[in-house]
């Protein structure tokens, strides 16, 4: 059992890492980390003493103050070596550096720094150490307006805003997902007896896709286009499209969105109605539940699904991994509608009428048990 910490353990990419690392109880123990933890020594040693890794992600973004990311981010790292030096600790650390040290910028110049000064610790103390020179990330959940251009754009055309480009530049990217597996992959090197020697290592982390400005704002605009306001399911040229459209979804505001009503065809022979128009391929399929019976409790990582209520009542439940508010949606077999599911959000289904419950599901993949992204979870 490894046991690992993750300063930053609330941030964008620390709250996906600490999720992904959730999923394999069996391997990996998480050992909890809070802000605060910076400003009393003894949290902080008690934290560190408890480790067999520690990924540094704390940091400071962006401040109006140039002078402030500097100081703030290169006072997180001297805290956390003091504290592996008091507690003599030696646990295998990644610090989570940018392609922006080899900027004319403070924010780069702090992040370089901060790499030496732990990689000198490590050296000084024939510790493990892997300093992660990353680009650009984008991925679901993301901070508007702080974290990257893709989550910027993202919350504004989900909620009636109009994006800006101030420099159409090309830009390296890679989605949170494949940050934390390239993370994971680093652990296990380095703590499961892979290697028998400490080491210390710088890492460039490879970008995943390569594009313009103005490409990423036009993939989001037909992503509002079709999805947002006519329900289509949208094509994937790539994996990246996928998972941009993935985080294009998690900006959505579920509880005024869903569900959405179908729109009947009506006749003297009876009603017609259009369940799903997509793009993208997959695997539809269909439930009957009996009164009282509740089916799911269940969240995905990557895939994308819709519930359609056809026949019968129906109660929707949704609540984000790691917090605490539910949201209820009702679907009746009167009126068809559907909720689709976001990823990361722990879901279920429960007949709440008196007859049969008739429910179509469409996923964008096929089923496959060896690879089946689900992870049971009770709303």
């Amino acid at each position: 059992m490894i046991k690992i910490g993750i300063t930053g353990q609330e941030g964008f990419v620390g709250s996906y890492l600490y999720n992904t690392i959730g999923l394999q109880p069996e391997k990996y123990e998480r050992v909890p980390f809070k802000r605060d933890f910076f400003q009393d020594a003894a949290l902080l040693d008690s934290f560190v003493s408890s480790c067999d890794v520690i990924i540094h992600l704390a940091a400071m973004n962006r401040h109006t103050d140039q002078e402030v990311i500097y100081q703030t981010n290169k006072d997180l790292v001297s805290q956390l070596v003091e504290s592996l030096k008091r507690t003599g600790a030696k646990p295998h650390v990644l610090f989570s550096s940018s392609t922006q040290e080899e900027r004319d910028n403070l924010y780069g110049k702090s992040k370089r720094e901060g790499r030496l000064l732990i990689e000198n610790w490590a050296k000084e103390n024939n510790a493990s150490f892997s300093g992660l020179i990353i680009p650009n990330v984008f991925g679901p959940f993301g901070k508007p307006f702080y974290n990257s251009v893709v989550a910027t754009f993202c919350y504004q055309l989900t909620h009636n805003q109009t994006p800006t480009i101030d420099q159409d530049s090309v830009i390296k990217l890679v989605y949170v997902g494949e940050l934390v597996d390239h993370v994971i992959k680093l652990i296990e090197i380095n703590n499961g007896n892979v290697i028998s020697s400490k080491s210390t290592e710088v890492v460039d982390i490879p970008h995943s896709k390569e594009i313009k400005v103005s490409q990423i704002l036009d993939l989001l605009d037909s992503y509002k286009e079709k999805y947002l306001e006519k329900g289509i399911i949208p094509g994937f040229g790539d994996v990246f499209e996928r998972n941009l459209f993935n985080t294009y979804r998690s900006y959505i505001d579920l509880g005024n969105h869903y569900p959405v009503k179908y729109t009947p065809h009506s006749d003297n022979r009876g009603s017609f109605v259009e369940i799903i128009k997509l793009e993208a391929g997959g695997q539809v399929s269909f439930s009957t539940t009996v009164p009282d019976i509740t089916r799911g409790n269940h969240y995905h990582t990557r895939k994308i699904e819709r519930f359609s209520v056809i026949k019968g009542e129906a109660l929707i439940q949704l609540r984000k991994v790691n917090t605490t508010e539910i949201l209820n949606f009702n679907l009746s077999g009167s009126e068809p509608s559907f909720v689709d599911m976001p990823i990361w959000y722990t879901h279920n289904i429960k007949n709440v009428g008196k007859e049969d419950l008739y429910t179509v599901f469409w996923i964008n993949e096929f089923f496959d048990p060896q690879d089946a992204d689900t992870y049971f979870e009770t709303v």
